[in-house]
């Protein structure tokens, strides 16, 4: 299973000069074997980018999204709908992490 990490880049674009390049959004996609999900609105969500890497610890907050086959849905479904599966090593989660808030927007999962 090859752990990919994202990068969005946002583009700040002017008519006038040359365009400056900011990266304002990082998205991890993890394995769900390598993730912790929180448990509360205000507390973090933990994500290891290999299995024998260590978990880097993100904040997410009563804004973060959880979405499920594009659906958004509260924080409780969202684990809800990822406690049966069997095989956590099959199933990805995206996580959009916004640099300068230092927060998590968006949980995202397709199953």
């Amino acid at each position: 299973h090859i752990q990919r990490l994202m990068v969005l880049i946002i583009l700040g674009l002017s008519l006038t000069a040359a365009a400056d390049f900011r990266t304002t959004m990082e998205v991890y996609e993890v394995g769900l074997i390598n993730v912790r999900l929180p448990g509360a609105e205000g507390g973090t969500i933990a994500i290891k980018h290999c299995n024998d890497c260590e978990a880097q610890l993100l904040r997410v907050t009563a804004a973060t999204r959880y979405v499920v086959n594009g659906r958004g849905v509260r924080l409780a479904d969202f684990r809800r709908s990822l406690s049966s599966i069997r095989n956590r090593g099959d199933v990805d989660i995206d996580v959009f992490h916004d640099i300068e808030s230092n927060t998590v927007t968006r949980v995202r999962v397709n199953l």
